[in-house]
């Protein structure tokens, strides 16, 4: 079933009104008609299943026949704060990442960054990002589309991890996953959690020391993965135990 995002305002008890690029698509593209099924929600994260009415060259109209209450939202906010990888990789850590359900991400310019973005490449690449995250949160029928931020300094992506709850830092140099089980099984359904993932170089000594007394240094094994795949795996634990626990919790 596809899914598509709408303004607060478009989506009421009575009527979800589908405006802009996704008209096109659903008219021209999918070639979808009046009668057919398809998944609506708000960017506050209110996700219904609904019935197309009506198909025009400005909107397309539907009729919500069942809310979706609890949605497809992990119970905690997790913010991926992502070193400025090189090529492409940084979009198939986005689309991973939004699958994953990651809330947030904030691409971060460290000192290992082979990468060197200006402010007019910046701004052109988060546009592309973001609507790699836009397409992958249809995808995997997420109830929000994740923000992705504007590139930030280093030392900018600690203070704004300030007031998250909780803050891990995979860390080649950490070794033993007695402290990571710790560090997740810690994490309380509700509680935001920042994850720091280094770049192809690596985290600098000097990050690291600016930020492991404020942040869990934890493992994600015993061999060294590429800066694309240790969110993934990063994210991957976390969904995990999060959505466990919120089971657990229900079942009590």
């Amino acid at each position: 079933m596809y899914q598509f995002f709408v303004e607060d305002a478009a989506l009421t008890g009575t009527s979800a009104l589908i405006e802009g690029g996704d008209v096109n698509h659903i008219k021209n593209v999918l070639r979808m008609k009046p009668g057919q099924m398809i998944r609506v929600s708000s960017k506050s994260g209110r996700s219904c299943l609904c019935k197309i009415t009506e198909i025009t060259d400005l909107f397309v109209r539907a009729l919500p026949v069942e809310f979706d209450e609890d949605g497809t939202e992990l119970c905690s906010r997790i913010y991926l704060f992502q070193g400025l990888p090189k090529g492409d990789k940084m979009e198939l850590i986005i689309q991973k990442a939004v699958e994953l359900g990651v809330y947030e991400i904030i691409p971060v310019a460290m000192k290992n960054c082979v990468v060197k973005l200006d402010e007019k490449k910046a701004a052109a690449k988060t546009a592309r990002w973001q609507a790699i995250a836009e397409s992958a949160a249809k995808q995997s029928k997420r109830s929000i589309i994740p923000a992705v931020r504007g590139p930030m300094r280093f030392a900018e992506a600690a203070a704004y991890a300030g007031e998250l709850d909780k803050k891990l830092v995979p860390y080649e140099n950490e070794r033993g996953m007695a402290a990571t089980k710790a560090a997740v099984e810690g994490i309380c359904p509700g509680e935001s959690v920042g994850i720091f993932i280094g770049p192809e170089g690596g985290f600098a000594p000097e990050e690291i020391a600016r930020v492991q007394d404020d942040m869990q240094l934890i493992s994600l094994g015993k061999r060294i993965l590429r800066t694309e795949t240790a969110g993934i795996a990063a994210l991957s634990i976390l969904m995990y135990h999060l959505e466990t626990a919120q089971e657990n919790a229900v079942q009590e």
